[in-house]
């Protein structure tokens, strides 16, 4: 099988955690390029995890005509410069969530990439998930009726005054860095832009929101909130789905891999479907790879993320952080 030559710009912990993991479990992949602006570091990764050039400079690594993807895990705010860089070198691009700051940038990029002809694919990796796939596909089938309300929350402890998540300048914020999930969620569920959008947050001493909550509606009649925030002592991610004739219950972390099970509550009786999920990050990156060689539609098309970006303004623009 022919592999997908890969370099990787930065080391960021995502890509340490979740994304080089999966690169090496993939099938269609090839660990080729790490780039960091330490080469000291660059080439000490190109060593512990097996690639095959380092190189000091983010740039030197596009010049590389080797490289025939790159994946983007650096901060929101360098998102675009990076993606628009790639482009112009000829690289298809897999750039971490979110892929802008707004809409207008999505587009851009976007635009940029098509008139390249290179992939661009947002890196939403739950959404390659066949636990999403399976409660999409519930709610179609009617297992819970019409659906009325979508309930998403994902929380987490707070950071560091110096980390970049809770920075203004470098788009940090809860609704950036985890509310992107439950927008995401609850419109690929649904297949439509809410109507109206009404949002409320905390702003931080930072001047970024440590919580946000939104409310939207849509045109089928379906409501939803939305909770994100950098408030709890504990992590939380969850989402419930309530239907005319019952509720879908996934009491799991956003990317969880393994033996799962989510729950359907209908008529009194409870429904526990069981899966095994592997490494969504795997799936993402070989999908991303089967996009290049083979032509398939990525599944976090760039529709889905100008549709999500929309939402995000409307929801950050509500509750006055833009």
């Amino acid at each position: 099988m022919r592999k997908v030559k890969w370099g990787i710009l930065g080391i960021a912990d995502i890509a340490q955690r979740c994304m080089i993991p999966a690169m090496k479990m993939a099938d269609n992949v090839q660990l080729y390029g790490i780039a960091s602006r330490n080469p000291k570091k660059a080439e000490q990764f190109r060593i512990s995890e097996g690639f095959e050039k380092a190189y000091g400079s983010y740039s030197d690594l596009l010049n590389d005509k080797e490289i025939e993807a790159v994946y983007i895990p650096l901060p929101n705010f360098l998102h675009k410069e990076w993606v628009l860089k790639a482009a112009a070198k000829g690289k298809h691009i897999l750039c971490e969530k979110p892929l802008a700051g707004s809409e207008k940038d999505v587009v851009e990029m976007i635009r940029v990439c098509e008139d390249a002809g290179v992939c661009l694919m947002e890196g939403f990796a739950y959404l390659h998930s066949p636990l999403i796939d399976s409660v999409k596909k519930k709610i179609k089938s009617g297992a819970i009726g019409k659906p009325t309300f979508i309930e998403a929350t994902f929380l987490t402890p707070g950071y560091p005054d110096d980390n970049i998540t809770v920075r203004r300048e470098t788009l940090g914020g809860s609704v950036y860095d985890l509310g992107c999930y439950n927008v995401s969620l609850v419109m690929e569920l649904l297949e439509e832009d809410p109507d109206l959008v009404k949002a409320f947050t905390h702003f931080s001493h930072l001047n970024t929101d440590d919580f946000a909550s939104a409310y939207l509606e849509f045109p089928s009649g379906c409501r939803s909130s939305m909770i994100s925030g950098m408030c709890s002592a504990q992590r939380a991610d969850r989402f419930f789905v309530y239907g005319t004739e019952g509720a879908i219950e996934v009491l799991m972390p956003y990317n969880i891999d393994g033996s799962l099970q989510y729950t359907i509550r209908k008529d009194g009786l409870t429904e526990c479907v069981v899966l095994e999920i592997p490494d969504n990050y795997k799936l993402e990156i070989e999908q991303m790879g089967r996009c290049i060689l083979n032509g398939e539609k990525p599944q976090v098309s760039n529709d889905f993320s100008i549709r999500n970006a929309r939402t995000m303004d409307r929801i950050l623009t509500s509750m006055g952080y833009i």
